[in-house]
């Protein structure tokens, strides 16, 4: 998350802010150890009866508003909504069966995110794979001393959560103020080297969001993907999820992972393919998954998306986003076409994709509110559930490969960060006074 923090309100914003962000990490450090510690002796003076109710407000107000999202954002609000909803339920719930509920729900997510990392890290090998490992194996050790009864019977798996979120949370703060101290460049782009002139800001509507995604006539960037399914030449094998995600198995066996691509109005059009015909079957497949030299193929890039889709057939999906720096994207562009390599898990069309939308929304969100450094662009940010789910998003694909799936949903997830829309209670009210007589 630091990642995408620095990489939306560029570091001229959050370097004005860096003494203030270290203080409070270091609050939020202690306050988590001080609840941590509280819960050692399973009878915890934190109010976790208050918390919960917050808990189950919040998860209320988020599934009675969800719906006033927009795609993906309506999705992932009832999908918040329902988890809080439940998390505040069993801590409510207390007991012995509210506790180990609890506890079970909590652990199997640390167990089934260690395992899911450590499997991934293992099978594509690619350049920081051990430090993912070993941040796999902290995860499966936390989830085994979660399910463990001692100390606290269970009654601590509430406080311990709540104490790890907060001290992770200012861990966070402090990396994120010690990294931006001096810095002239964004850290964030270390990957994806840029240059040129600041880009122009974006006209922003009255109230600071935009209505929904650009219209067809609007100045945008557009991401195109090809599912795995869409792409596929013959009738593919359902399979949830894995054909979302990772590959369709055509009738035939052939596998078939799909592809990405960006163009933006300025002629560039960002689209890597292998120079020979890749036919992936599953016996091949599993090789093929290393992010090693010796995967490394020719490959090419496409002219132009007219071109690339009539030789094939139009993409899947499009993402729009109209704020985006063009001068920046285009010096990315120029340095990243140097090198043409192939590499179906470490350099492909997906990574491409992300990189280059990555190096166009270098400081989007602070570029929207130039000149105002307002703690209420940082909260408001730090707020939007879309973050979260870009920060997942990129921390799977960082530690396995990225897809053209994941490429969707990172790019669905940062076009609501970079053109920011209304709150959801905003939209409801909004619904109330039109219904108003």
């Amino acid at each position: 998350m630091v990642h995408l923090i620095m990489l939306l309100l560029g570091v001229g914003y959050l370097r004005r802010r860096a003494r203030a962000l270290s203080v409070a990490g270091w609050i939020f450090i202690v306050a988590g150890l001080v609840v941590g510690v509280d819960a050692l002796d399973g009878a915890p003076y934190f109010p976790m009866n208050l918390f919960a109710a917050l808990l189950m407000l919040e998860g209320l107000a988020t599934l009675m508003v969800a719906q006033s999202g927009v795609g993906g954002q309506r999705v992932l609000r009832y999908a918040k909504g329902t988890f809080v909803l439940l998390a505040g339920g069993m801590i409510l719930a207390g007991h012995h069966h509210g506790n180990q509920l609890l506890a079970l729900t909590f652990g199997l997510l640390f167990l089934a995110d260690g395992l899911l990392q450590c499997t991934a890290a293992y099978v594509v090998r690619y350049e920081r794979w051990r430090y993912a490992m070993a941040a796999g194996i902290a995860e499966i050790l936390l989830a085994i001393f979660i399910f463990q009864p001692y100390p606290t019977h269970y009654v601590g798996t509430a406080p311990y959560c709540l104490g790890l979120f907060l001290m992770f949370t200012g861990a966070w703060m402090l990396m994120l103020s010690k990294r931006v101290r001096n810095m002239q460049t964004n850290p964030a782009l270390e990957d994806n080297p840029t240059a040129g002139a600041a880009p122009m800001r974006p006209e922003l509507p009255r109230g600071g969001t935009f209505d929904g995604p650009p219209a067809d006539h609007e100045h945008a960037l557009t991401v195109h993907v090809w599912t795995p399914t869409g792409s596929a030449k013959t009738a593919t094998r359902r399979q949830p999820i894995i054909d979302r995600y990772i590959a369709a198995v055509d009738v035939n066996g052939v596998v078939s992972t799909g592809h990405a691509a960006l163009e933006a109005p300025e002629g560039v059009y960002i689209s890597l393919y292998p120079a020979e015909e890749i036919d992936h079957s599953p016996e091949q497949f599993g090789a093929l998954l290393k992010a090693t030299a010796e995967n490394n193929v020719p490959g090419i890039f496409q002219p132009d998306y007219a071109t690339e889709s009539a030789a094939w057939c139009p993409s899947t999906a499009k993402v729009r986003i109209r704020n985006y720096g063009a001068r920046k994207l285009q010096a990315f562009w120029a340095d990243y076409r140097r090198d043409t390599t192939y590499n179906l898990t470490h350099r492909n069309c997906s990574s491409s994709v992300a990189y280059a939308l990555e190096a166009a929304l270098d400081g989007a969100v602070g570029r929207l509110h130039e000149g105002n450094t307002s703690w209420r662009i940082l909260l408001r940010l730090l707020l939007t559930p879309e973050l979260w789910v870009a920060a997942q998003i990129r921390k799977r694909a960082m530690t396995m490969a990225w897809t053209p799936g994941l490429t969707l949903d990172y790019a669905r997830a940062l076009s609501m960060l970079a053109d920011p829309r209304p709150f959801a209670w905003s939209g409801v009210l909004r619904t109330l006074r039109r219904r108003a007589p």
